[in-house]
């Protein structure tokens, strides 16, 4: 579809008085959404926010700060969406190089120079034209080798991303999905943009708990653990599909939900891609489907490499754009994979291989193993130096508090090969589950060297 206006302006005028934003309890058509949205971008305005600034955003999903990205956008701002987790000293880093003008906060603060902080005032119903190559946000990158990167997408890229992810799956003006991911993650604006490409409703309530915030929802985005929860209490659902992702998703789950009426859907997605590239209908095959349309995907030298209308202009850095593809005209993932026909599988990042003994040692490849082990919640293998072997992998997990995560090592036995095995089993400490939605393999790393 091609807008002519912002969307929520392009459905107010469509769909007027049908519901478009469910916030906690209450409700709004797409109509009164837009008149808020056109109040508040009147607020910003007012406080100095100018088309093609940066304005950073620090907060947890919340029903204002999806309201203030709209109003945002809607005075041509580039959004940065902040984790409120992230250490101060972190963005003191980030920041300066990311052309950040404004900052505003939810439960959080942001004391950083040079940024003028913004509230949620209202103004005169203000808005500048409808331009869907202009840069919309600024995502960052896990950071999982170092600074984290900031990704920047227009909105045509955001709702080619959204196109290619609704031809698939079934979602409509008549449907609802819950805002269960942050806005800070490209998945969380993935579910975004498809509410805005297809005019359906959103739902944005506290996920505590999930079964009361998915009440009257349709769709969801969620990990395999929250779907057993859910599918265990056996609450009455409205959920009809589910895109699931962040670990291995068992057979036994997805024919669950297809008792239940819910259709569950697996894939591969990259920040820089905004969110998804390839999925498919959930079969316990451990492919992550095909490549949606608008995308195509390659294995040059074992490693992934997209083309994609849906890929960001480039990484932002102290005003300028620095370009993402390679002299082929693809963007190098890192990920390692392999394509049997159209179906892609991802073996693991080719930065995260290491050898042990002459062998090559994927981390993932364990991970997926051990993550099997029900009282994993998660795990991470990472190597250490060893003047033998050359380097060892050591697991580190999440476990249930009161399983001996020793006992993993003889479970292991017969599941991977020999040199697979971790020398030593650790349990992940708390202060690295902080700061992102993804662990830092490198500061994984240097804590399990530390010991």
């Amino acid at each position: 579809m091609s807008f002519q206006d912002f969307p929520w302006q392009h459905w107010a005028q469509i769909r007027g008085t049908e519901p478009a934003l469910t916030l906690g309890d209450r409700s709004l058509s797409w109509r009164e959404l837009s008149q808020q949205v056109d109040v508040l971008a009147g607020g910003f305005y007012q406080q100095g926010v100018r088309e093609g600034q940066g304005v950073a955003l620090r907060s947890k999903n919340c029903p204002e700060m999806l309201l203030a990205i709209l109003a945002l956008w809607q005075c041509g701002a580039r959004v940065l969406p902040l984790n409120p987790q992230l250490p101060e000293s972190l963005l003191e880093q980030l920041l300066p190089d990311l052309t950040i003008s404004h900052g505003l906060t939810f439960g959080s603060s942001l004391s950083i120079a040079d940024i003028n902080p913004l509230t949620m005032l209202k103004g005169e119903h203000f808005k500048i034209a409808w331009e869907p190559s202009r840069y919309a946000s600024m995502t960052l990158t896990s950071g999982s080798t170092g600074l984290p990167k900031a990704a920047v997408h227009t909105c045509n890229a955001h709702l080619a991303s959204a196109a290619g992810v609704l031809a698939v799956m079934n979602y409509g003006a008549n449907d609802s999905w819950l805002l269960s991911l942050p806005l800070f993650h490209v998945s969380g604006q993935g579910i975004l943009w498809r509410w805005l490409l297809a005019g359906g409703s959103l739902v944005v309530r506290d996920l505590h708990p999930l079964c009361d915030a998915l009440q009257g929802c349709t769709h969801a985005s969620l990990v395999p653990t929250q779907l057993w929860r859910l599918l265990e209490q056996s609450p009455p659902l409205t959920l009809r599909e589910v895109l699931l992702g962040g670990a291995a998703i068992p057979v036994e789950l997805t024919q669950a939900a297809q008792e239940k009426g819910i259709n569950c859907w697996c894939g591969y997605g990259l920040t820089e891609l905004a969110s998804t590239v390839c999925a498919k209908r959930a079969d316990g095959l451990p492919d992550v489907g095909e490549a949606l349309p608008g995308r195509e995907v390659s294995i040059i030298d074992e490693e992934v490499w997209v083309r994609a209308s849906s890929l960001a202009s480039g990484y932002w850095k102290a005003g300028k754009v620095l370009p993402l593809l390679n002299s082929e005209g693809w963007f190098a993932t890192r990920d390692r994979g392999v394509l049997n026909g159209k179906r892609l599988t991802i073996i693991g990042r080719l930065d995260n291989l290491f050898f042990s003994g002459g062998e090559g040692v994927q981390p993932e490849e364990i991970e997926r193993v051990i993550e099997k082990h029900p009282a994993v919640k998660q795990a991470f293998v990472v190597p250490i130096d060893d003047a033998e072997f050359g380097q060892r992998p050591v697991a580190v997990v999440e476990a249930a508090p009161d399983f001996d995560i020793t006992l993993l090592a003889g479970w292991l036995e017969g599941k991977i090969a020999r040199f697979q095995q971790p020398v030593r089993w650790l349990r992940l400490p708390d202060e690295l589950k902080q700061g992102g939605i993804k662990i830092s393999r490198l500061q994984l790393t240097q804590w399990v060297t530390a010991l």
